[in-house]
């Protein structure tokens, strides 16, 4: 299994999104992921996001005539508000956590269990 490039949690390799933090999932050869192509010569790189801020890493960059990655920097881009977020329940949300902190949630346990115990001695 993969893990999230944002959140760090396990994904299957065929999510197209994070199902915990919603991350548009981009890879090479993903599925869901169209494939750009170059019309005539010029390569795509010279008009894309990627390679203009240098976070490409595309084994035919800069001569790039198909690409997955591809972002035209012609584009106005996505502001951060805009992203997908998912909603979600209480208990969902709970079972998250549950599952990010397991070390925590001993720690509460064995701190539950000791305060019964100092309860139940003093009883």
């Amino acid at each position: 299994m993969q893990n999230c490039p944002r959140c760090h949690q396990p994904i299957t390799s065929k999510a197209v999104t994070c199902p915990h933090c919603g991350t548009v999932l981009k890879a090479f050869g993903h599925p869901g992921i169209t494939l750009h192509r170059a019309m005539g010569d010029t390569p795509l790189c010279e008009s894309c996001t990627y390679h203009a801020d240098d976070t490409c890493t595309f084994p035919q960059r800069p001569y790039a005539k198909e690409c997955t990655l591809y972002t035209d920097i012609s584009q106005p881009q996505l502001k951060t508000s805009q992203t997908y977020a998912p909603r979600r329940s209480l208990l969902e949300s709970i079972k998250l956590w549950c599952q990010r902190n397991p070390a925590l949630l001993a720690l509460l346990g064995l701190v539950a269990v000791s305060f019964l115990l100092a309860l139940l001695a003093t009883a």
